[in-house]
């Protein structure tokens, strides 16, 4: 049982991530490593493998832009910016994580659905 709960609460975060990364994003520019502690302090466990994927697709899809910044520390750093059509998407996303939600409380809790319905 375990085994399964712990997968399907992976499967659950993998399937919100996109989401989220736009959501991180949204509040400011931000590095890769900024992005990663900022999902941890959620507990949405990521890793730097998993999350450059995802980065380059929504930068592909035209929802994130990057800019290199020089760095005291090393190397240049590379900074993700959401663009306006990430704006957008994430406008949707917002929406939808709401229908969602509202579905599955539906499901999980009919009797307040039904009770909540009759008082309106």
């Amino acid at each position: 049982m375990n085994e399964y709960l712990e997968n399907a609460k992976a499967q659950m975060r993998k399937g919100v991530l996109e989401y989220c990364i736009l959501s991180v994003l949204s509040e400011g520019d931000a590095y890769v490593s900024d992005i990663i502690r900022r999902l941890k302090e959620a507990q949405m466990i990521v890793v730097e493998g998993t999350l450059y994927p995802l980065l380059m697709r929504q930068k592909n899809a035209g929802w994130l832009a990057y800019r290199w910044e020089e760095s005291t520390q090393g190397p240049p750093r590379k900074y993700y910016a959401i663009t306006d059509a990430g704006r957008q998407l994430l406008a949707e996303l917002d929406t939808a994580w709401q229908d969602l939600g509202d579905s599955v409380i539906k499901i999980r809790q009919p009797e307040k659905t039904h009770s909540h319905e009759k008082r309106i």
